[in-house]
């Protein structure tokens, strides 16, 4: 008997220490840390008003009155109410109604002084400035929904928001494996559906590993995040849950992480893929895009390449205008359908371009060599914001249509673009824009 309350006690100090850890970890990166005992419903401090609420209510409310200081209470209330009961007929449809209105604003109509009605756009997040939003780390979260009650190691917050969990297992229990964190979010989702309607990712841990998922992904689809800065990857002694929480949840990092790097794709049959970036795909088109800006600004009528010499290797800050971005080189089933879209979604919504009117935006031309590469892409494409709804995904099958594609599109639109060129026509070769 006193063998195994010294078990019991050495496990429970090892899994508190982890939870201790990747609390530490957070602070340190300017999130606030707070106990869920500590704003639990009966509590001095509370927040909630019973255990079936996950949205801190208060937070949210001066949240929206900070960022939308120009609109009436009435219009915030509606946006309050439309943001904390996002519709849909299934927890993924629910889930990207929320995405939506997370990265886009939400949508609402108010009467004016005079009596007329105007629209706005009411700002969930600052995604500008970090300091600017309520970041806050609750462990021990205690959640009722139905017959369930249910307590996730540590769920953040962002503006009173449930934006992401983190799972822990206890490493010294040769049972307990970060898959047995993936599967107590898998009963988490069937029982809370709630509380993961407005969750944006998934983090699991056993203390020695650790992967970062969504609210669909299988665990083949929970991967490890293996660099903080995008310079280099960590080295292997580093704690992966360290790494993953100070490469994910870097108060920047995560925001750029929601507006640009999380998509949806519908495969057809109505079932919804939420996917997020990679740290390869994450920092890549981090590079790409401040790269592609700097490279372009050059005079409409310059057209041609000049003689140059390529090399391989990170290289950027070349000289404006001179049109060289860089490669990004993909491996076989490293994600490239994804990078497709993350990329023209950081870009249409980084400034300059997200400053113009989006007649002037730019056009993305994605060239595969077969129809089944574009499958996918197309199907991410169609699922991320920048296409909805004011761009749209054309297909060309050969260089003569997308020439004509893309004049087309110039003629209808006000700014210059650059003529097109290519090779004569390829009959397998299907490009997307």
């Amino acid at each position: 008997m006193e063998e195994t309350k010294k078990g019991e006690s050495m496990t429970s100090f090892t899994e508190v220490s982890i939870e201790e850890a990747a609390l530490f970890w957070l602070q340190s990166l300017g999130w606030r840390v707070s106990h869920g005992a500590d704003i639990a419903p009966d509590a001095p401090g509370a927040e909630r008003s019973d255990y079936r609420e996950v949205v801190l209510v208060q937070r949210l409310r001066d949240a929206l009155a900070r960022l939308n200081p120009d609109l009436p209470e009435d219009a915030l209330e509606d946006a309050f109410r439309r943001l904390t009961h996002p519709e849909g007929a299934t927890l993924e449809a629910r889930n990207r109604a929320f995405h939506r209105m997370l990265v886009d604003g939400v949508t609402v109509e108010y009467r004016r002084p005079d009596g007329t009605i105007a629209g706005a756009q009411v700002r969930v997040l600052d995604f500008d400035d970090p300091e600017n939003n309520d970041w806050l780390a609750v462990s021990q979260f205690t959640v009722a929904e139905g017959r369930s009650v249910r307590r996730p190691d540590i769920v953040l917050f962002v503006n009173g928001l449930p934006l992401a969990i983190v799972e822990l297992k206890n490493p010294a229990d040769e049972e307990a494996t970060i898959w047995t964190a993936f599967n107590q979010l898998q009963t988490y989702k069937a029982e809370l559906p709630t509380l993961f309607a407005f969750n944006e990712l998934l983090v699991v841990s056993d203390g020695l590993e650790a992967r970062l998922g969504t609210l669909t992904a299988g665990r083949e689809w929970f991967k490890p995040w293996r660099t903080v800065a995008g310079v280099r990857l960590e080295d292997e002694a580093a704690p992966q849950l360290e790494v993953l929480l100070k490469g994910v949840f870097d108060r920047r990092y995560f925001l750029e992480l929601l507006r640009d790097f999380v998509v949806f794709e519908d495969d057809g049959s109505g079932r919804l893929n939420k996917k997020v970036a990679g740290y390869h795909q994450f920092h890549a088109v981090r590079v790409a895009v401040p790269e592609t800006l700097r490279a372009s600004r050059y005079p409409s009528a310059r057209i041609g390449e000049e003689s140059g010499q390529y090399e391989a290797g990170r290289k950027p800050g070349g000289a404006p205008g001179d049109r060289r971005i860089g490669v990004i080189w993909h491996t076989q089933a490293q994600g490239r359908a994804s990078r497709w879209c993350f990329m023209p979604v950081a870009l249409f919504v980084s400034r300059p371009w997200g400053t113009l009117r989006w007649s002037s935006s730019p056009t993305a031309t994605t060239w595969t060599t077969s129809s089944s590469a574009c499958s996918p892409a197309a199907r991410t494409y169609s699922g991320s914001r920048p296409c909805r709804p004011r761009a749209a995904l054309t297909s060309a099958s050969c260089f003569s249509e997308l020439r004509a594609g893309l004049f087309s599109r110039r003629s209808r639109s006000s700014s210059p673009r650059r003529r097109a060129t290519g090779t004569p026509c390829c009959p397998t070769a299907r490009t997307s824009w």
